[in-house]
């Protein structure tokens, strides 16, 4: 309803809706006395000029409808002062607090079935999975508990790039984390292209963000910046060497949080730097992790969660709009039409009226 959706700004000024009643009560009009003479035979004297009399000075007195222009008029002025507002639809206004960049190996190794599946089999024995689906099953547990924050998706492996950019929409990321597969960016692992790249694109979600502040002229508050790495493997030739992207990514306020998937005693491309490992997450601020079955993985992710709890504020406002040039447009309106109605009747009055003669006033 429309009374539910009006609000008055300065209500105040109600207290002064009966003031003309005050004043037509404790104020009466200024009244001015003049001379007059009173002639008893004053229908004889007229009969006999042959002359109409014409209206003499007397007190104007507004009739009923020029009443009710004014009485509505006031009333319309009084509720224009209060300002009125007409609040909208409630409106869901969130902040996210986090940008998590999700970088995830998809080199050769990564097709190793050596994790156990969390989904049973239709003959109840849990099945063997790759490394890949495992860190999809838990990924899609993990997304649930991150309710506010934007998330981001790298995939590397001879060269790193964005699979989705940052998004608030976890469908959508989702979405794109399932269409990956093993050794679709190669069979190598540049981890530190990859950690260079996710730098690269929280960069550019600042400067997009302080555009729009530009723009809008909004207080937005800077979001926390958080890279998950996962990979199976020990760094094979990037342009930029792990550490040295970690350091760069503390100078940013990039925290770094490693996950190794595998077998540390393995050897060849496929071997695990633990060293390296730990050195980039602690260089960055962040934690270094473990996991060499799904249960771990789990737990993993799940300790990142602890670590990095959400930053949600969701606000509901409603928009306002005033409506108070409506009844100053109004009265105006109103004074129009009288003056008009007005003027009409005395025109009309003067063409039907025959002038009277100047050689005999009937004024008294």
């Amino acid at each position: 309803m429309l009374v539910n959706q009006l609000e008055f700004a300065n209500p105040y000024w109600l207290w002064i809706l009966p003031l003309p009643i005050v004043i037509y009560w404790f104020i009466p009009a200024y009244r001015t006395r003049q001379s007059a003479i009173k002639v008893p035979f004053f229908d004889v004297v007229v009969k006999a000029l042959d002359e109409a009399p014409s209206d003499g000075a007397s007190q104007l007195t507004a009739s009923v409808w020029q009443k009710a222009i004014l009485i509505l008029s006031w009333g319309l002025l009084v509720f224009a002062l209060t300002k009125p507002t007409i609040l909208g639809e409630p409106q869901t206004r969130e902040q996210l607090g986090r940008d998590v960049m999700v970088v995830v190996d998809l080199s050769g190794s990564m097709a190793e079935r050596d994790f156990v599946s969390g989904t049973p089999s239709e003959s109840g024995e849990l099945k063997s999975i790759s490394r890949l689906e495992a860190t999809k099953e838990v990924l899609a547990d993990f997304v649930k508990t991150r309710k506010g924050d934007r998330l981001g998706l790298i995939l590397f492996g001879d060269a790193a790039f964005v699979q989705t950019p940052f998004t608030a929409d976890q469908t959508v990321w989702l979405e794109l984390l399932n269409q990956t597969d093993v050794a679709m960016a190669g069979q190598s692992t540049h981890l530190g292209d990859a950690i260079g790249l996710a730098i690269k694109v929280f960069e550019q979600s600042d400067d997009d963000e302080t555009a729009i502040e530009l723009d809008n002229t909004m207080d937005i508050k800077p979001r926390e910046k958080v890279a998950i790495v996962l990979t199976d493997g020990n760094d094979t030739g990037s342009y930029v060497e792990p550490i040295d992207a970690a350091k760069v990514a503390a100078a940013k306020g990039v925290r770094i949080h490693m996950i190794a998937m595998g077998d540390p005693r393995t050897v060849g491309e496929q071997a695990l730097d633990m060293d390296v490992i730990n050195r980039v997450a602690a260089a960055s601020g962040g934690s270094a992790f473990q996991a060499m079955n799904r249960d771990e993985l789990t737990l993993a992710y799940d300790a990142i969660g602890d670590l990095e709890p959400q930053l949600y504020e969701s606000t509901t406002y409603r928009p306002k709009q005033s409506i108070h040039q409506y009844p100053v447009m109004l009265i105006v309106g109103l004074y129009l039409l009288a003056f008009g109605v007005v003027t009409i009747k005395r025109q009309c009055k003067k063409a039907t009226v025959q002038p009277a003669s100047t050689s005999g006033d009937a004024d008294v």
